[in-house]
């Protein structure tokens, strides 16, 4: 039960659901990865193979996630899943690494990576961490305002940047070739499962965040329709503007060029409009980079809002102001802990850590449909059920499990580190149990 008895708003639409799953993908990732993806696949054919397969992925957990948001609206996503279909511990651990690790690591990254491409376009000299931290307190205080205001928000930032992605694939395929080596050209070692599989922990970092929209399925007009066709539509829309960008960069600057650019969205503008066109891809990049950060501040702190509630954590993060309706207190503890992460600069480490703490949770969670089937059979008619299953089910924690131990392999020490906190957080959790059941009335 919310602290003060005062709940969330029931104010999102369909529309703002599916403009939040494509803001919780579409960040910095789709801007500074294909470079890396590049050198990892190659060649063009298996550049395109990586950001298919990728997407295929994607698309599969967005329909493990559609079925479970129909099954069980109203349970905060993630959190409620795990709680329902394993255990409460599990349930609290995803919100214990999220907290301290992945949500607001990846928050912090993202608001590093804005500043850098933001303080030259002003002439600013002040440390990139301060640029950071006070983007994120700004966002943190709009959201606080409300889940109306704080969507609104993150919807305008979407459109934008949509438009922005939509310029530069324009550029790509209409400007002039600078590619000088065949684009259908395969390797000439014939290992080309290895190179995809060495691309696909960058492509699905890109990727990453969809599974966050089910945190506000309580604010939703009406969730059990809506999520599930927010999180298909929404997937989609980013998988086509993925592969689109991809194709317009490699016909533009071939896989040699990406491989070799720091900044190849920058090239391609550069190529067609000169020096304004590299800073108006600086621009796209800070909103891109902006509308992330916007759209993880809103739906994120509704996991541990869903946590205190249930008497997890503390209980001043399930606290609704009132007035706004939105958990202020989990909002503002998030955006704080996320500025003090930003001292670090750490956006090099972040990759591996979060890409590992996500599909291991996409892996458990992916198995609690098991669970849910199991214990509630088809359920009735009308309701979306993912096609396939098990198979595709099997097949999603099949490539869950592969992504961990390539990033194991890949970034031992990142990953030990947040296998180490997720651990963690299972002893976190019965010590909370303990003094939660000491201090309670007799």
């Amino acid at each position: 039960m919310p602290a003060g008895g005062v709940k969330l708003a029931r104010k999102l639409t369909t529309f703002d659901a599916t403009l939040i799953v494509m803001g919780g993908m579409v960040g910095s990732g789709i801007f500074l990865t294909p470079p890396l993806i590049a050198q990892l696949a190659r060649t063009a054919p298996l550049i395109v193979t990586a950001w298919v397969f990728g997407g295929i992925i994607a698309l599969a957990g967005a329909f493990i996630f559609a079925e479970l948001a129909w099954r069980r609206p109203a349970v905060a996503g993630v959190y409620g899943y795990l709680r329902d279909g394993l255990h409460p511990a599990i349930a609290f651990t995803a919100g214990w690494t999220a907290l301290l690790i992945s949500y607001t690591g990846a928050m912090a990254a993202s608001a590093v990576a804005f500043a850098a491409y933001f303080q030259p376009a002003l002439g600013l000299r002040t440390p990139l961490w301060m640029v950071a931290a006070a983007v994120l307190l700004l966002l943190t205080f709009v959201n606080c305002l409300g889940v109306r205001s704080g969507s609104l928000t993150q919807n305008v930032l979407m459109i934008l940047k949509i438009g922005a992605i939509a310029a530069i694939i324009v550029a790509g395929f209409f400007g002039p070739v600078r590619a000088t080596a065949p684009l259908l050209q395969l390797p000439a070692n014939g290992n080309w499962l290895w190179l995809v599989g060495a691309a696909m922990v960058p492509v699905l970092f890109a990727y990453d965040g969809w599974q966050t929209a089910p945190f506000i399925d309580e604010e939703m007009r009406d969730a059990r329709r809506g999520m599930p066709r927010a999180l298909l539509w929404g997937v989609l829309a980013v998988m086509v503007l993925y592969i689109a960008i991809t194709l317009a960069a490699l016909r533009m600057l071939g896989p040699a060029g990406l491989a070799q650019s720091t900044a190849p969205a920058a090239d391609m503008m550069r190529n067609v409009l000169g020096s304004a066109g590299a800073r108006a891809v600086a621009a796209a990049v800070a909103l891109s980079t902006l509308g992330y950060l916007s759209n993880a501040i809103l739906v994120s702190p509704r996991f541990y809002y869903a946590m205190a509630a249930d008497g997890l954590f503390f209980n001043q993060l399930a606290w609704v102001h009132p007035k706004t309706q939105a958990p202020v207190v989990a909002i503002a503890v998030q955006g704080m802990i996320a500025a003090l992460i930003t001292i670090f600069n750490g956006f090099p480490q972040i990759l591996a850590y979060v890409v590992s703490i996500d599909f291991i949770y996409f892996a458990l969670v992916a198995y609690t449909l098991f669970v849910f089937r199991r214990r509630d059979g088809l359920g009735s008619r009308g309701g979306f059920l993912v096609p396939g299953h098990p198979f595709t089910t099997l097949f999603f924690i099949a490539a869950s499990v592969a992504v961990v131990v390539r990033t194991f392999i890949s970034q031992p020490l990142q990953t030990s580190i947040g296998v180490g906190i997720l651990l963690a957080g299972i002893a976190m959790y019965f010590i909370w149990q303990a003094l939660t059941r000491k201090e309670a009335p007799a």
